[in-house]
Parts: structure tokens; sequence; C-alpha cells
């Protein structure tokens, strides 16, 4: 059976390098320089770098001491969420002028469905391009965008030709498109996966495009399906303006290395207070507590429980969280600790639809 699937216009806006160019563009003397937003101090962490930095190897989730000694130069810059925040605010309303199926991803991104759009544009490479002037010229920083016929292409699309481009991957391109990508650029495979695929021998979307639905299910389990179906153009999935938060969570690194459990009740305790705070402002409640160690090393361990009902009280969460840190020996010192909640009450349980013959119909100017 043949399906003829709706294809729709989408457009992936990615700001470029958000948090640093902020910063560049309220502090005039940091322009051309390399800069790190986050990092600063001994256990700092890089939550954004500069182009300029990037040049030396620096960028987001590097230890602040290591990008410092990539680059020597490097300024370390404090975060501003509420100056980022107000400035995703005045993006975001130029996107609401364009079309009202808008889909915020973060701060600095989000998808766009303009199959129909309020200035009645049949193009959407030329309407990308446009917002991409107006946050120029309103605002004053630069952004890239992808467009496509659905949001995985749309934002593979968006990183290729940054900082300050656009790509458009139109219908008839995507599968050559998909089938030349480099395995490791394909939104939703990780650093592991990516590692097992080339293990075997899928390297290209085309690697990837000869492995059966059964033989991809019983290899990469319930992700198999997805792989399938995205290297050969199809995703569904619509640009929802409103997103179903699945997770909420908080965490702490701290100055000195922790190596003892009872040393890290206290932290606990403040990161379940955090969490719950978030919890109860957000009114929602979560079934799954999951405990997150990152050892001085680096590593990174979870550690997960399942509650029979909904909780977001402070004092449940940390014993929920206590029970997951003794439950075995830990492995090093800790240099992190973090508290999530997700199954939560938001969520819609919907049943995937899986079609093994599902054909596009290649008919939309873009």
């Amino acid at each position: 059976m043949s399906v003829d699937l709706p294809i729709r216009k989408i457009i992936h806006v990615d700001m470029d390098a958000f948090y640093a160019s902020v910063e560049q563009m309220d502090n005039p003397e940091l322009k051309g320089k390399p800069i790190a937003v986050g990092g600063g101090g001994k256990r700092g962490v890089i939550s954004a770098a500069s182009y300029e930095a990037r040049k030396f190897g620096v960028k987001s989730a590097m230890a602040g001491t290591l990008a410092a000694k990539l680059c020597p130069d490097l300024i370390f810059v404090r975060h501003n969420f509420e100056r980022y925040s107000e400035i995703s605010k005045q993006i975001r309303k130029i996107f609401f002028d364009y079309t009202d199926l808008v889909e915020p991803l973060s701060l600095d991104e989000a998808y766009l469905d303009v199959t129909q759009n309020k200035k009645g544009n049949p193009s959407a490479s030329l309407i990308a391009q446009e917002i991409r002037e107006r946050i120029l010229n309103e605002v004053g920083l630069t952004a890239s965008a992808g467009i496509s016929i659905n949001k995985f292409v749309a934002k593979i699309a968006s990183d290729y030709n940054k900082p300050n481009g656009q790509k458009t991957v139109t219908p008839e391109e995507v599968l050559e498109f998909l089938e030349q990508l480099d395995i490791r650029k394909f939104y939703g495979v990780g650093k592991v996966t990516a590692e097992r695929m080339y293990q075997k021998g899928i390297f290209t979307g085309m690697d990837l495009k000869q492995k059966s639905l059964e033989y991809l299910e019983d290899n990469f389990g319930k992700s198999g399906a997805y792989y399938y179906h995205i290297v050969r153009g199809i995703h569904n999935s619509e640009v929802k303006p409103h997103r179903i938060r699945k997770s909420l969570a908080a965490e702490r690194t701290f100055s000195e290395n922790l190596s003892s459990e009872i040393f890290m009740l206290e932290k606990l305790e403040q990161i379940a207070q955090e969490v719950s705070k978030r919890l109860n402002k957000s009114n929602v409640a979560g079934k799954t507590v999951t405990l997150k160690i990152k050892y001085s090393d680096f590593t990174l361990q979870t550690r997960s429980k399942t509650l029979p009902y909904y909780i977001s009280d402070k004092s449940v969460i940390l014993e929920t969280a206590k029970d997951l840190l003794y439950q075995e020996e830990l492995n090093n010192s800790v240099r992190l600790l973090g508290i999530s909640l997700s199954n939560l009450n938001t969520e819609k349980k919907e049943k995937p639809v899986v079609d093994k013959s599902v054909s596009v119909q290649l008919k939309f100017g873009f």
C-alpha cells in the first residue's frame, strides 16, 4: 500500500552562537574576540562560545580550564539568562508575523510551519531569508535557517551554511541529501549510537538505507523504526506551538569534588527543592526520578526509579534521590549531581503509526 503524505514547508531557525552573540552585541569591546559564556572558575562549564573561540576548539559543555588551555586569550563572561530570554521574545515576535505554528526548542531555535502563512508567500526560502534579515535589522543578531519538507531535514539543513546562512532541501532533493549525509549528522543519532553504526558498516545515509526495518529494530531497539523512516525522508511530526514538557531537572557543579554520600545529602536537598519549585510553578508532577552523577573523571552515570504515583513534593523527591544515591557504591569522587523528574502528567500517549511502504508525493514549490 502506498500513502501520500502531506508535504509541509518547514523552516528551522537557529541563532548563531546566541548567548555569546548577545554578549558581544551588548558589549562592543567583546566583538571580534574569543569569548565563552560561563566556564569561569576552577569548576565552571561553558554554556556557549563565540565563533572566534570555536576556531581554537572551544565549545559548549567543555570545562573552562580546558578551554583556557586551548585558547589562552579566551574571555569568560557570566550568564545573563534574563537578557537572553528578553532577546528571544523579540525574535519569536518576528516569527509570529509569518505564522502561528511556531515551536520553540530553546531560547535560540524554533521550527516554523509556513505551508499556509500570514504573508501569502508561496516560497519558504524567501520567507526564511526575510525573517533572517529582520532579525539582523531589528535585533542586531545573525541567524541561520534550514528549509525542507519536515522538521528532521530542516534541522539538519540549518547547520549547513552557518553562520548567517541558509539551505533549502526541496522535496526532489531530500532522498539524495539524506543518502549522502554522514550518519553523525542525523539528528537523533548520538555519539554512542554513531559508533555502534560504524561498527556495523553504517557510515552514511545510503548505508543506513540498505538495512531492513527488522535489522534496525533488532540492533537498535525502538529507535530502529525511527532510523528506517527518517533516512527515507519520512518524519510526520507536526510543528506544535505548545510543546508538552517531558521532563524537568536541576543540577549543581561543585567547587570541590565530593567523595562521600554524606556530604552529598545537603546538596541533594537543595537540588530537590529547586526541582519541586519548578514543578509547582509549572503545575506538573511526575513518576520517574533520575539521579545524575558526574564523576571527577567526567564519566556520567544515571540511576532512575519509577513510582506508582505522581509526585512534586520536595521531601518525596529527596527521599527517592537518596535511595538512588545509596543504590550502589560511587565509582569515584563526584563533581556534579542532578535530579530530574520525567513521565510527567502532561504527557499524551500516542501510538506511533509505522507503514513499511510509504511514498512521498513530490509536488511542492520551495
